[in-house]
Parts: C-alpha cells; sequence; structure tokens
C-alpha cells in the first residue's frame, strides 16, 4: 500500500476535550474522527486496526465452535415486554417508533433477540448445545460520554450466546469461552487478567470479567500475586480478621468533638488512626427502613456487597439522618440507637473504639459491642471494599490492586431469558425443559483504545504486531528526485508485498521528519529508510518502533531480515 493510494490525516494536536491518551491518540493519529457526542466515524488507518481485532476474534470463535450470525440492530419492544427489561433498563436504551407508531429500541445487547430465535428454532437436546455469535454495532445511551471510544455511545461487540439442555453443559462451554477469550487476548499482545465480577443488569448465577491493565483503568481490580486470585474490588471476599476481637479496656466517655465530622478531622481530633474509628453509615430500604451501616473508618461500603444483604436501597438524606438520630450526619453511631444495624467483620473485630454520640459536636470514645452496642452474629457481614495489604480469599498470600480496563464479560445466564421467553426444548423422554443459556461479550471497539493505553510513548501509539494497521513502514529519502532510491524502494516494496508483509510505503513528497513522526504516530512496528547515504554502502536503515536508535541492514537481505523479525 502507497500513502498517495490510501488516507492520512494526522494532527498535531489533539482537542482540549481528549483525557486519556488512547483517544488524544486515536485522533491525532487520525484513526478516528467525531461526528457527535459519543459517536465516531473509523478512518481508514484505524479501521485496518478494529478488522485485526475482528479476525483474531473470529478465528478463534470460529475454533471454540461458536457459529456466527447476524441479528437486527434495531429491535422490536414487545421482545423487552416479555422480559420485563423494556421499562427496567434504564435511559441507556435509545427508544424509537416507527412509521406506524410501533416501539422499537437500537440494541443495547441482544440476549432477548437470540432467545427469541432459540425459541423458534430449537426443538430437541438433539439441537443442544450451541454457541451464537455476531460481530456487530451497538448503541448505548451513556449520560457522558468521554473518553473516545473507550466508553463510546455507539460501539462494535462481539456478543455470543450459548443454549443447553443442563447446566453441566452450560458449565463445559462457560470454560471453553473463559479459555477463548484468554487465547484471544494472548494473540492480541495484551497484558490482561480474568477477574471473578457481578452479573450486574445483565442478570445469571456468575461471570468473569477481562481486563486490560492500564493505569487509566476505571475498574480496581483485587488480585493476589502469590496465585492466581483475581477479582474486580465489587466482588473481592474481605476475609474476617483472623485475631478475636480484644478484650475492652476502657469505660464509654462522651467527649465534645466541635466540627469534627469526617473520620480523617475525628482521627486528628483523638491524635490515633482511622483504624480505631467506627463509621456509621445511614441508609434506607426499598421497605422505607431506616438503619446503620458499620464499618472501621479506614475502609469503605461495598454497594454491590451491601445491596445483597439489604436488597434494594440508598443512602439516607440529612432530613431523614435527623429525624431518626435527631443529629447531623458526621456525629451518629449505633449507642443507644433502636434503629437496626449491620456490621462489617473488621468493624465488628473493633474494641474500644470511638464512634458519633448522636449529638451534634460529640463523640463516644472506649465503646465496645456487647457492653455499649447490641451485636449478634447474623447483623455481621462482608460489606466493604478489599484494600491492598489484606488476606487473600484463597489463603495464598495478601492481595495487591490494579486498575483496568474491562474489554470482555462472560455470564452464566442460566434460565433468566429462556423461562421468560418461553424457550423450551424436548428432552430424550419427549418433556419439556427450560434451555440454560451462557453470554460472552468482547468489547473489539474498546479493545483497540485499550491496547493504546497500555502501548505508546511520547512519539505516538505503539500497537502490538497483530493488530498494527500496517507491519512495516518504508520511507525513502528524497524518491523523487533520486533514480537510485525509486529503484531500490519499488523493489523493496515488491518483495515485502510478494512476500504477503503489510506495508505501507510513504511516498509523499514531504519532508523526512514528517513522514518519521507520522509513522511513528500511527504505531507501525517496523521502519526501513532508504536513502542515497546509506545505498551508496548497500545498505537501508532499519528501526523498530520501541527501538530508540536505528542500524543499517544490507539492502538484499532486508527481506529476510524483516520475516526473522516478524516472526520472532
Amino acid at each position: 500500500m502507497r500513502v498517495s493510494q490510501f488516507f492520512i490525516s494526522t494532527l498535531k494536536e489533539a482537542p482540549s476535550e481528549a483525557e486519556l491518551p488512547s483517544h488524544r491518540l486515536m485522533l491525532r493519529a487520525g484513526y478516528i474522527r467525531k461526528l457527535a457526542s459519543g459517536l465516531y466515524t473509523w478512518m481508514p488507518l484505524g479501521l485496518r486496526v478494529l478488522r485485526k481485532v475482528e479476525n483474531v476474534v473470529r478465528e478463534e470463535m470460529d475454533k471454540s465452535g461458536g457459529i456466527e450470525l447476524l441479528m437486527p440492530a434495531v429491535q422490536p419492544a414487545e421482545l423487552w415486554q416479555e422480559t420485563g427489561r423494556w421499562a427496567v433498563f434504564g435511559p441507556q436504551m435509545l427508544k424509537i417508533k416507527d412509521r406506524h407508531d410501533n416501539s422499537f429500541c437500537f440494541g443495547p445487547t441482544h440476549e432477548e433477540v437470540i432467545t427469541d430465535i432459540a425459541r423458534r428454532e430449537i426443538r430437541s437436546y438433539r439441537q443442544l448445545p450451541v454457541n451464537f455469535y455476531q460481530i456487530q454495532t451497538k448503541f448505548r445511551d451513556e449520560v457522558r460520554p468521554r473518553f473516545g471510544v473507550m466508553r463510546a455511545r455507539e460501539f462494535v461487540m462481539k456478543d455470543a450466546y450459548s443454549f443447553h439442555a443442563d447446566y453441566a453443559s452450560l458449565e463445559h462451554t462457560y470454560q471453553v469461552m473463559h479459555d477463548t477469550y484468554s487465547r484471544i487476548f494472548t494473540r492480541l499482545g495484551l497484558q490482561f487478567r480474568a477477574v471473578t465480577a457481578d452479573t450486574g443488569a445483565i442478570g445469571g448465577s456468575g461471570s468473569h470479567e477481562f481486563h486490560v491493565l492500564a493505569d487509566s483503568g476505571e475498574d480496581a481490580l483485587a488480585y493476589c500475586p502469590a496465585s492466581d486470585y483475581a477479582a474486580n474490588v465489587e466482588m473481592a471476599e474481605a476475609v474476617a480478621p483472623a485475631a478475636l476481637r480484644a478484650p475492652e479496656t476502657q469505660g464509654i466517655q462522651k467527649t465534645i468533638t466541635p466540627g469534627q465530622r469526617s473520620i480523617e478531622e475525628v482521627a486528628a481530633f483523638f491524635n490515633t488512626s482511622a483504624q480505631s474509628i467506627l463509621k456509621s453509615i445511614a441508609v434506607m430500604t426499598h421497605e422505607g427502613e431506616f438503619m446503620l451501616l458499620l464499618l472501621r473508618g479506614d475502609h469503605t461500603l461495598n454497594e454491590i456487597k451491601a445491596g445483597k444483604v439489604l436488597g434494594e436501597f440508598r443512602f439516607a438524606s440529612d432530613d431523614e439522618i435527623h429525624r431518626n438520630m435527631n443529629c447531623r450526619a458526621g456525629y451518629i453511631g449505633p449507642v443507644g440507637g433502636s434503629m437496626r444495624i449491620l456490621a462489617d467483620r473488621s468493624a465488628a473485630a473493633l474494641s474500644d473504639f470511638i464512634c458519633g454520640a448522636n449529638d451534634d459536636g460529640f463523640h463516644y470514645t472506649g465503646v465496645n459491642f456487647g457492653r455499649d452496642v447490641h451485636l449478634d452474629e447474623a447483623s455481621v457481614h462482608d460489606l466493604r471494599n478489599v484494600v491492598a495489604g489484606d488476606p487473600s480469599p484463597d489463603g495464598q498470600g495478601t492481595l495487591e490492586i490494579c486498575r483496568g480496563i474491562e474489554v470482555g464479560h462472560i455470564f452464566q445466564l442460566r434460565q433468566k431469558y429462556a423461562e421468560a421467553l418461553k424457550a423450551t426444548f424436548l428432552d430424550a423422554q419427549g418433556k419439556a425443559q427450560i434451555m440454560e443459556m451462557g453470554c460472552y461479550g468482547i468489547g473489539v471497539s474498546r479493545i483497540v483504545a485499550a491496547a493504546i493505553e497500555q502501548n505508546y510513548d511520547e512519539r505516538g501509539i505503539i500497537l502490538p504486531a497483530a493488530m498494527a494497521p500496517f507491519q512495516v513502514a518504508i520511507v525513502p529519502i528524497g524518491m523523487g528526485k533520486s533514480a537510485t532510491v525509486r529503484e531500490a524502494v519499488e523493489q523493496l516494496h515488491a518483495g515485502l508485498v510478494g512476500a504477503s508483509i503489510e506495508v505501507l510505503l510513504d511516498d509523499r513528497d514531504e519532508r523526512p521528519g514528517v513522514m518519521f513522526a507520522d509513522m511513528e504516530l500511527a504505531g507501525i512496528p517496523h521502519r526501513i529508510v532508504v536513502g542515497e547515504r546509506g545505498l551508496k554502502e548497500g545498505n537501508v536503515e532499519y528501526q523498530a518502533r520501541r527501538d530508540t536508535q536505528a542500524q543499517s541492514i544490507p539492502l538484499q537481505s532486508t527481506l529476510e531480515f524483516i520475516k526473522s523479525k516478524l516472526c520472532g
């Protein structure tokens, strides 16, 4: 491919709204162009990268036994109403009407559509298991689209859905897909981790997320360096303290603490650590009950864990706190109250602790469970986010925290959608049974941005070889003026093309610095510079994208040299 027959449009500076490196670099390199908020055109250079990701995904899905199809992007409301998700999916769903006033949505996901296919097409257990997949555009109306294609409203996704006669079959395919995803991200040259995760709005009984590790990641991941344990912080278990609660040594005492409301302020006032302070969080349950959640002062509430204990809940308002506790937030505590309390495991292990005195401007010291606060075993739960240094739930060491960008998610949906849509099959005895179901998604367009977050420098993008738009760039010096350079470049270009190597020849009449900068910005892994001075000695210059200096190599052996680099 020649630049004169292609289209490259680079920018010296990215728009000010581009926050992440991937967003800035994709705009500068001409990978994408913004149409509207959360909507991007994939330009020719970026599209080559996107298609390479798609190809790897497709090849591995085919190897795993997946069967490709393509479902409509626009979906009728009736299907979503059957599962009950039309009303509850939320404002992320773009709802539209046709000329006959029929309601549709631009599909954010395809569980309903594929289950409708299954209930119409699958009759017998002999047709199971089956795993359908597609690579297709989705739309989710993000409240705040940002970070370019990382959190766009329109995006490309690979979504697969498997159907089974029993749970054992689902578990088998789930493991196959787990292994398939691991191969996909390995082939793409990404540093990643698979972590246990919450099922969220999709539902089901179990799930794993696949994260590309990057400091800019929105998700916090807990992992154990001494084992294979890894989980989203939302799901990582905070193991109960090994040591028993220390015996009480102090009596309860009410102390004036004017203006000291935050954990940090209270700790400084008493010249102690946040670990010795009890944090009381007021919440309202779905039934309207006011209650307190108790955490150690240095810990944060995990709302997903709390929701699994309480059901639906929300944080109490200032008025609700004052009405129930007769004081302001910052001074509430569990002493003397009649409200129900739940305590985190670490909080329940405290003794002689400090907490709010339910009186504005006052705190208690020397508080103890049992004597001052009733706390039964049934009220103690895992309610907090893990922190670095916590024991690993598998008992193999301690946890560390890193950041990740979610690029894949697999679910054991079980019978949630099949039951709602009455997707049944006849078993070996001729009896109707509800299908078991799995769901497996990969953010294809998001992978491109995530890969750049993991691979860039001050000169631009450094994509893994499997994703790079071209494998090799040829940059001639003075090609338009020197017949010698032109002849050498044409022979080299023809040889690389003949060897099925993806090569981009920069045949523009530009200064060398401009061409070098564009090829580096674009993330092409290998660059060959051809100039008269080098050719006089029979050499060209080679430089890999991560190299700091170029090296001279013989022109005649350039093809074999490049082949060895590509295979290395």
